[in-house]
């Protein structure tokens, strides 16, 4: 037998507290482990939701459009390019309505506040041009929340306007907004620095001085724009508009008050129209919308789209817009 010398207490905590480090670290290990494997499992089975739900959704677009219907087209939101109320968009399933011998009448669901006057005009345009291939088919537009500037001047293309006695109609004006930053740059002691080939290139330029030439010129602009609507707007709506002097001064009314001032036709929803005005059998509608697959709509809500959205909300954007 051989007797060990005994061991120092230091080294035996020493010991003792490697052994706990040892200990801890292979426990920290295994609980970031168990982590990453939940996460990398949470996607997978989220993937593979997402997946089911867009073969889902198309099997259903697939079945709903048989028998003798209402085409559905939502005009939903901002009126812009890239957005879900885009003129591609709209166009799109404005054509592929036409495209089924079933569809007996087209109804425009409304509910936005405007937008671009390019985007609502491609619009406007290509209804007319489709109305008058299918003069048979009716279009129709009805204003659920709210129906104003860019998004009337589309629902004026139609051959009749409806909307509910408290919806929003009209606002037939145009706007132009930004900020400046002149004072607060001075205040701050920073000097722009801004490099053009003309004289008014940057006249919209939020940090340098508005001079008033430049103003006028863009009143001009804006001026020119609103006359289009105007004109728009009574080529399509004709005697029933019961002109007053704020009519086109780019105020909103009521649906009730939209009515009397020969802004809309009738107030009720798409099912009535459908059912009572369009006389489709049992007021059937399908919806001809174009969305986003389900995959796209959740990048969007992670934040793909950002930057645009506080950009439009904010004002940010120089471009006119009918609002």
């Amino acid at each position: 037998m051989f007797d060990l010398p005994p061991q120092d207490d230091k080294q035996e905590k020493k010991a003792w507290l490697l052994l706990e480090k040892a200990v801890l670290a292979s426990t920290v290990e295994q609980r970031r482990s168990r982590r990453w494997g939940i996460l990398f499992k949470s996607l997978t089975f989220l993937y593979l939701f997402v997946i089911l739900l867009t073969f889902v959704a198309g099997m259903n677009a697939t079945n709903e459009a048989t028998g003798e219907h209402a085409a559905v087209i939502e005009i939903r939101g901002v009126i812009a390019d890239n957005e879900d109320a885009s003129a591609d968009r709209i166009i799109g399933a404005l054509r592929n309505a036409y495209k089924n011998p079933d569809v007996k009448a087209i109804i425009f669901r409304i509910n936005s506040p405007g937008g671009s006057p390019v985007q609502s005009g491609y619009v406007y345009d290509e209804i007319n041009r489709l109305r008058a291939l299918h003069p048979d088919i009716k279009v129709y537009a009805v204003i659920t929340d709210i129906g104003a500037s860019g998004a009337y001047y589309i629902a004026s293309a139609a051959d009749q306007i409806y909307a509910d006695k408290a919806s929003l109609v009209g606002s037939i004006g145009v706007t132009g907004a930004g900020f400046g930053f002149v004072g607060a740059m001075e205040k701050l002691g920073v000097e722009r620095r801004s490099y053009t080939s003309g004289e008014h290139k940057a006249f919209l330029d939020p940090f340098q001085p508005l001079k008033q030439d430049e103003a006028q010129f863009w009143d001009g602009v804006l001026g020119t724009v609103h006359k289009q609507f105007i004109e728009v707007v009574k080529k399509g709506r004709g005697d029933r508009l019961k002109e007053t002097p704020d009519l086109f001064s780019g105020l909103i009314w009521s649906g009730e008050q939209a009515l009397t001032m020969g802004l809309i036709d009738g107030l009720g929803s798409s099912s009535y129209v459908a059912r009572d005005v369009a006389k489709i059998p049992e007021g059937r509608l399908v919806n001809y919308t174009v969305t986003d697959s389900p995959l796209d709509r959740f990048a969007k809500k992670l934040g793909a789209s950002i930057s645009s959205e506080l950009a439009t909300k904010m004002g940010m954007q120089a471009t006119p817009r009918l609002q």
